[in-house]
């Protein structure tokens, strides 16, 4: 069969690439077209386009490029009438991928939706858009399906996460190759993970190296993002105690002892190698004020804290994002005793997401759904 996915951001490369390569296992003839990253294009198909060129944050940001996204919208249908797929895949990224299946379900695709938009934080009436073209959705935190069938009226599949199989999958490192590789020395590594957009990049950095000085038993490590370049990140790293590491997310988390995360997919990635965190957001000054407004009914902005419905994880938003909070949220999880309890939500947070084999059963329905 011939399938056509849409992910527009590098967790959905991620997870678009595990689900492909299931496909492959359930359909021998599988054929795909894509827009998504580098991941998906290691495995198979055409990339159509790069979710580097799609990714537009915040409000103000989108408006400025409205005529970009216009153009997308427009080459995107175009691609999917003249490859005519079987199947259309659509994996979160919702402003863009309700339009193409709004379209698409006008003109006869069959129309599968993997990793839910968050519907249940903000723009809930997408729910109406989402019963009318979307064929089959398909959810990876426990609590949609509760959302979507009790409130909603709204059958779909809870079918785990797929970060469990990403990260269960990995090929093991060696951690004294990896230091040594890296040019880390002997001291605790203290991950920095501050998104994979520019406009975020640096709001968050500069914040989260501003602890650095208070910190000198250990050393601060950058988590690189696959979509820049080194240039981008060079001018933060003018300290000894500051180190870089690019595309190595996975293996920098199994040998840190905490973590300064930018909230999103990266929060669960972290509480899944098990590792402390304090979680770090900060926008512009208008689009958290409109993004405030329309966020309704949730308590939380972290996916751990979201999925537990308590705090796990401290979470340092806007103004509460400083350097005397940050470095006194980390002192705290640097504790012993924090730290085990830390371990304790970890394991029962890892439970609710359900076993491995997400992308095998998305794949098996979707294929027998077609069929």
């Amino acid at each position: 069969m011939k399938y056509y996915i849409i992910a527009g951001e590098a967790s959905g490369d991620l997870h678009g690439s595990n689900l492909m390569k299931a496909l492959l296992r359930e359909d021998l003839n599988a054929e795909f077209r894509f827009w998504g990253g580098d991941l998906m294009q290691q495995v198979s198909g055409v990339l159509v386009k790069h979710y580097k060129d799609l990714a537009f944050m915040g409000f103000l940001e989108v408006i400025m490029n409205l005529r970009t996204i216009t153009k997308n919208l427009t080459f995107c249908k175009q691609d999917i009438e003249a490859y005519h797929p079987d199947v259309i895949i659509f994996i979160d990224y919702p402003g863009f991928n309700l339009r193409i299946a709004k379209w698409a379900k006008q003109n006869h695709f069959n129309t599968q939706y993997y990793i839910s938009p968050q519907i249940w934080a903000w723009k809930e009436n997408r729910i109406n858009a989402i019963k009318r073209d979307i064929d089959n959705m398909y959810v990876i935190l426990p609590f949609e399906k509760t959302f979507y069938e009790d409130k909603h009226n709204y059958p779909v599949t809870f079918v785990g996460h797929p970060l469990i199989d990403a990260i269960s999958d990995r090929v093991q490192i060696d951690e004294y190759e990896f230091r040594a590789q890296h040019e880390l020395n002997e001291k605790p590594i203290i991950a920095l993970l501050p998104g994979s957009r520019k406009q975020e990049i640096r709001k968050m950095l500069s914040i989260m190296l501003s602890v650095v000085k208070d910190f000198s038993d250990y050393q601060f490590v950058i988590a690189g993002a696959p979509s820049q370049d080194y240039s981008f990140y060079e001018p933060f790293i003018d300290n000894t105690h500051v180190h870089f590491v690019s595309n190595k997310t996975y293996d920098l988390l199994s040998v840190s002892t905490a973590a300064l995360v930018t909230s999103g997919t990266a929060t669960l990635e972290t509480a899944l190698f098990k590792v402390p965190q304090v979680v770090c957001y900060k926008g512009s000054w208008l689009s958290y004020q409109i993004g405030k407004r329309l966020v309704k009914h949730i308590k939380y902005i972290s996916l751990v804290n979201l999925i537990m419905d308590k705090e796990v994880v401290t979470e340092l938003i806007q103004s509460e994002f400083n350097t005397k909070r940050l470095k006194q949220e980390l002192t705290n999880i640097l504790d012993g005793y924090e730290r085990a309890k830390f371990f304790l939500d970890y394991y029962d947070l890892e439970k609710k997401l359900g076993g491995k084999g997400a992308s095998t059963k998305t794949a098996q329905l979707i294929y027998n759904s077609v069929n």
